[in-house]
């Protein structure tokens, strides 16, 4: 069993070709990598462009986001993310969820169907509280 975390891209990003992790200029990706970097077996991000994102995969910057993307869109990209998705898990592995609902609403079926255990722990949380959340739990680790 494993723990992997899957945290959201970001509008803001660095004008350059990064690491992946790297590539995402916001306090809420900044923190919610920490979070998962500390609590997770593995981590990836959920590109709105590329789908399922390693963290040392180099990247281009791009201007695309899942919240303004059609139903039918949010399907075709969750079907492709899952794709990637299917080689990094397994039966009974923890999910932790850093991302919002249109990036997870396909995705966490599949990944319960797969058996696994799924945890979107700021699930409701407006910006704000997702920094405090964050940055309580990175103050202090349990």
């Amino acid at each position: 069993m494993a723990r992997i975390g899957l945290i959201s891209c970001a509008s803001k990003k660095r004008p350059t070709a990064s690491r992946a992790e790297e590539l995402y200029d916001s306090a809420l990706f900044s923190k919610s990598r920490e979070f998962v970097k500390r609590q997770c077996d593995r981590w990836f991000i959920l590109s709105a462009k590329y789908g399922l994102v390693e963290p040392d995969q180099i990247i281009e910057p791009y201007e695309e986001t899942l919240n303004t993307k059609s139903a039918p869109q949010r399907l075709q990209w969750a079907n492709r993310v899952w794709q990637m998705l299917q080689t990094h898990v397994a039966r009974d592995d923890d999910i932790i969820i850093l991302a919002g609902k249109k990036y997870r609403e396909h995705l966490v079926p599949r990944l319960e169907d797969s058996g696994c255990v799924i945890h979107v722990p700021m699930e409701g949380l407006g910006i704000g509280k997702q920094l405090q959340w964050l940055s309580e739990r990175l103050a202090h680790p349990t």
